[in-house]
């Protein structure tokens, strides 16, 4: 059994690991990223685009149901941070896509 400090946590009233309670509040600050559909999002995923979006400063037109393997979640709750061939530092709302 490990010497680890308790603390008292007081949303459940329960005493807890300090580790424990540290990585409670870390998922809580995570907001939580949805695509159009309502899917969580998450790191690494498979998002399919369900509108054709002109990217601007790169003169390109991603067409609808364009495939953007290993999207990036972002401090924001509706921006995703993803690469496609040409062009660089690509960010999508989240309502433009669907998790495959």
């Amino acid at each position: 059994m490990a010497d680890e400090d308790y603390v008292y946590d007081e949303d459940s009233g329960e005493w807890l690991p300090a580790s424990e309670l540290a990585d409670r509040q870390a998922a809580a600050s995570q907001p939580e990223v949805r695509d159009a559909v309502g899917n969580l999002l998450a790191d690494g995923d498979q998002v399919t685009l369900i509108k054709d979006l002109e990217v601007k400063g790169a003169g390109q037109t991603l067409k609808r149901g364009t495939l953007i393997k290993s999207i990036r979640l972002t401090g924001d709750a509706q921006e995703i941070d993803c690469r496609y061939e040409g062009i660089k530092g690509l960010v999508l709302r989240a309502e433009f896509v669907r998790k495959r």
